[in-house]
């Protein structure tokens, strides 16, 4: 007898967690900070306030009433340590028993150690009206699970990289004044992998791979608002609709499943990054003392849902909720040529607990961080920072399902922890005028 398994079925169960893959690393779910070395020495307290392209990202008005060129370039080092715990997860095969997964039962550091570049330009084409571009990687990282993890039914290996382009304009309206728009154009490349259960638990597991990529478009716009001792600033970065298409690839399955091992070319995803808001401040202290503040609130309601398009037609729910970050930090004019920096950031984590699977081993963390920067000459600075990212304990108890809908259903009861997690992160970078 053959049993036929419908390629949509697997297909969905492939995308569920497509975009959800730096999220214990670093940051707010599977969205990372790391755009500027300048910002990371005060835990990015104070970005959206601050003026310059290192601060395009954040808010276009900072660049408004620049009076000369100059570029920034950074690269930021995640280092990321956790471990993925099973605390009872089961696999109920059709007609069997349900037992335990076989393998490791404890997945260390699966989240892999990497750089996230980014860079920004920005010159003046008057005195009030001044040009810029930046280009980030705003979503991007790696995870690993090895081949016998007891997480390998939901995530073995994800590969996530971005690039956003960032053209911008700020202008100066009034001596208080600066407003700034930007448009953001989006490439991504996605590729995953997870286990797919036989029949039999004496059989080898099969795999399921999806590659995919899409270029997409977003856009951002701020204001900034100056006197001799403070600035604010207020920008939204909206939400980008992520349309991605690509291959997915079935092997593995022997016996009754063997009929369904395949490749899909053409397989569509679409699904929604958050918009953000955000509100920063920057206080003069002292002729020294910087002071920095920022909130920013993040519409990760609006990433509901995996949208799967034709063949498929249908929708994997995600459930993601609103969150936020908080942060405050200063900067200390040590010497003319020196300044340090130190800051610490709250992030709330917008997964929810029983929906929050391996890929996405997200929870609520503290950053703490130090740097500063230092004048080479008139035209070069440096500068660095360094964070400690402490993640709280959280469960991974997302329940999910093989060949949904078939005779040949297996359930996977996930009970799972993130414990011990940490990230160290190192970020250095430079400025020139011209």
């Amino acid at each position: 007898m053959s049993l036929r398994i419908k390629a949509p079925l697997l297909l969905a169960s492939a995308l569920v967690g497509t975009v959800g893959f730096a999220s214990a690393a670093y940051a707010d779910a599977f969205y990372l900070q790391a755009q500027s070395a300048r910002g990371a020495g005060r835990a990015f307290s104070g970005e959206g306030a601050d003026t310059g392209p290192d601060s395009l990202w954040w808010n276009p008005a900072a660049i408004a009433g620049i009076r000369d060129g100059s570029a920034t370039l950074s690269a930021t080092a995640i280092l990321p340590k956790g471990d993925v715990v099973d605390t009872g997860t089961r696999i109920c095969r059709p007609g069997q028993a349900c037992t335990g997964i076989s393998g490791q039962s404890n997945s260390r550091d699966p989240i892999n150690k990497g750089v996230v570049p980014s860079g920004s330009i920005a010159y003046p084409l008057n005195d009030r009206i001044a040009v810029g571009l930046a280009v980030t990687s705003p979503f991007s990282f790696t995870t690993n699970y090895d081949g016998d993890s007891w997480a390998r039914y939901s995530a073995d290996k994800t590969r996530l990289r971005t690039i956003d382009i960032q053209p911008s304009v700020g202008v100066v309206v009034t001596d208080w004044l600066r407003v700034g728009g930007a448009l953001n154009v989006e490439y991504t490349d996605a590729s995953l992998s997870n286990a797919l259960p036989n029949l039999s638990a004496a059989l080898p597991d099969g795999i399921q791979e999806l590659k995919g990529d899409g270029w997409d478009f977003g856009w951002t716009a701020g204001v900034q608002l100056h006197n001799d001792f403070a600035t604010v600033g207020i920008s939204y970065k909206s939400s980008i609709r992520h349309n991605l298409k690509g291959d997915l690839t079935v092997s593995g399955l022997v016996g009754p499943l063997a009929s369904s091992n395949m490749t899909v070319s053409g397989a569509k995803a679409a699904f929604n990054t958050p918009g953000q808001v955000i509100v920063a401040g920057r206080f003069r202290g002292t002729d020294k003392l910087t002071l920095n503040a920022q909130v920013v609130a993040y519409s990760w309601s609006k990433f509901d849902t995996i949208d799967l398009g034709a063949p498929l037609n249908t929708a994997i729910p995600e459930n993601y909720m609103d969150s936020w970050s908080l942060a405050g930090g200063l900067d200390y004019d040590v010497t003319p040529k020196l300044t340090v920096r130190g800051g610490v950031q709250r992030t709330k984590s917008p997964t929810q607990d029983g929906q929050r699977d391996a890929r996405v081993p997200d929870a609520d963390r503290w950053t703490y961080a130090a740097g500063g920067s230092y004048q080479l000459s008139s035209h070069i600075a440096l500068d660095a920072g360094a964070q400690y990212v402490d993640f709280a304990n959280t469960t991974i108890d997302r329940i999910t399902a093989a060949y949904v809908g078939t005779a040949a259903q297996t359930n996977i009861l996930t009970s799972g922890a993130l414990r011990n997690a940490s990230a160290v992160v190192l970020s250095l970078g430079g400025r020139v005028t011209f």
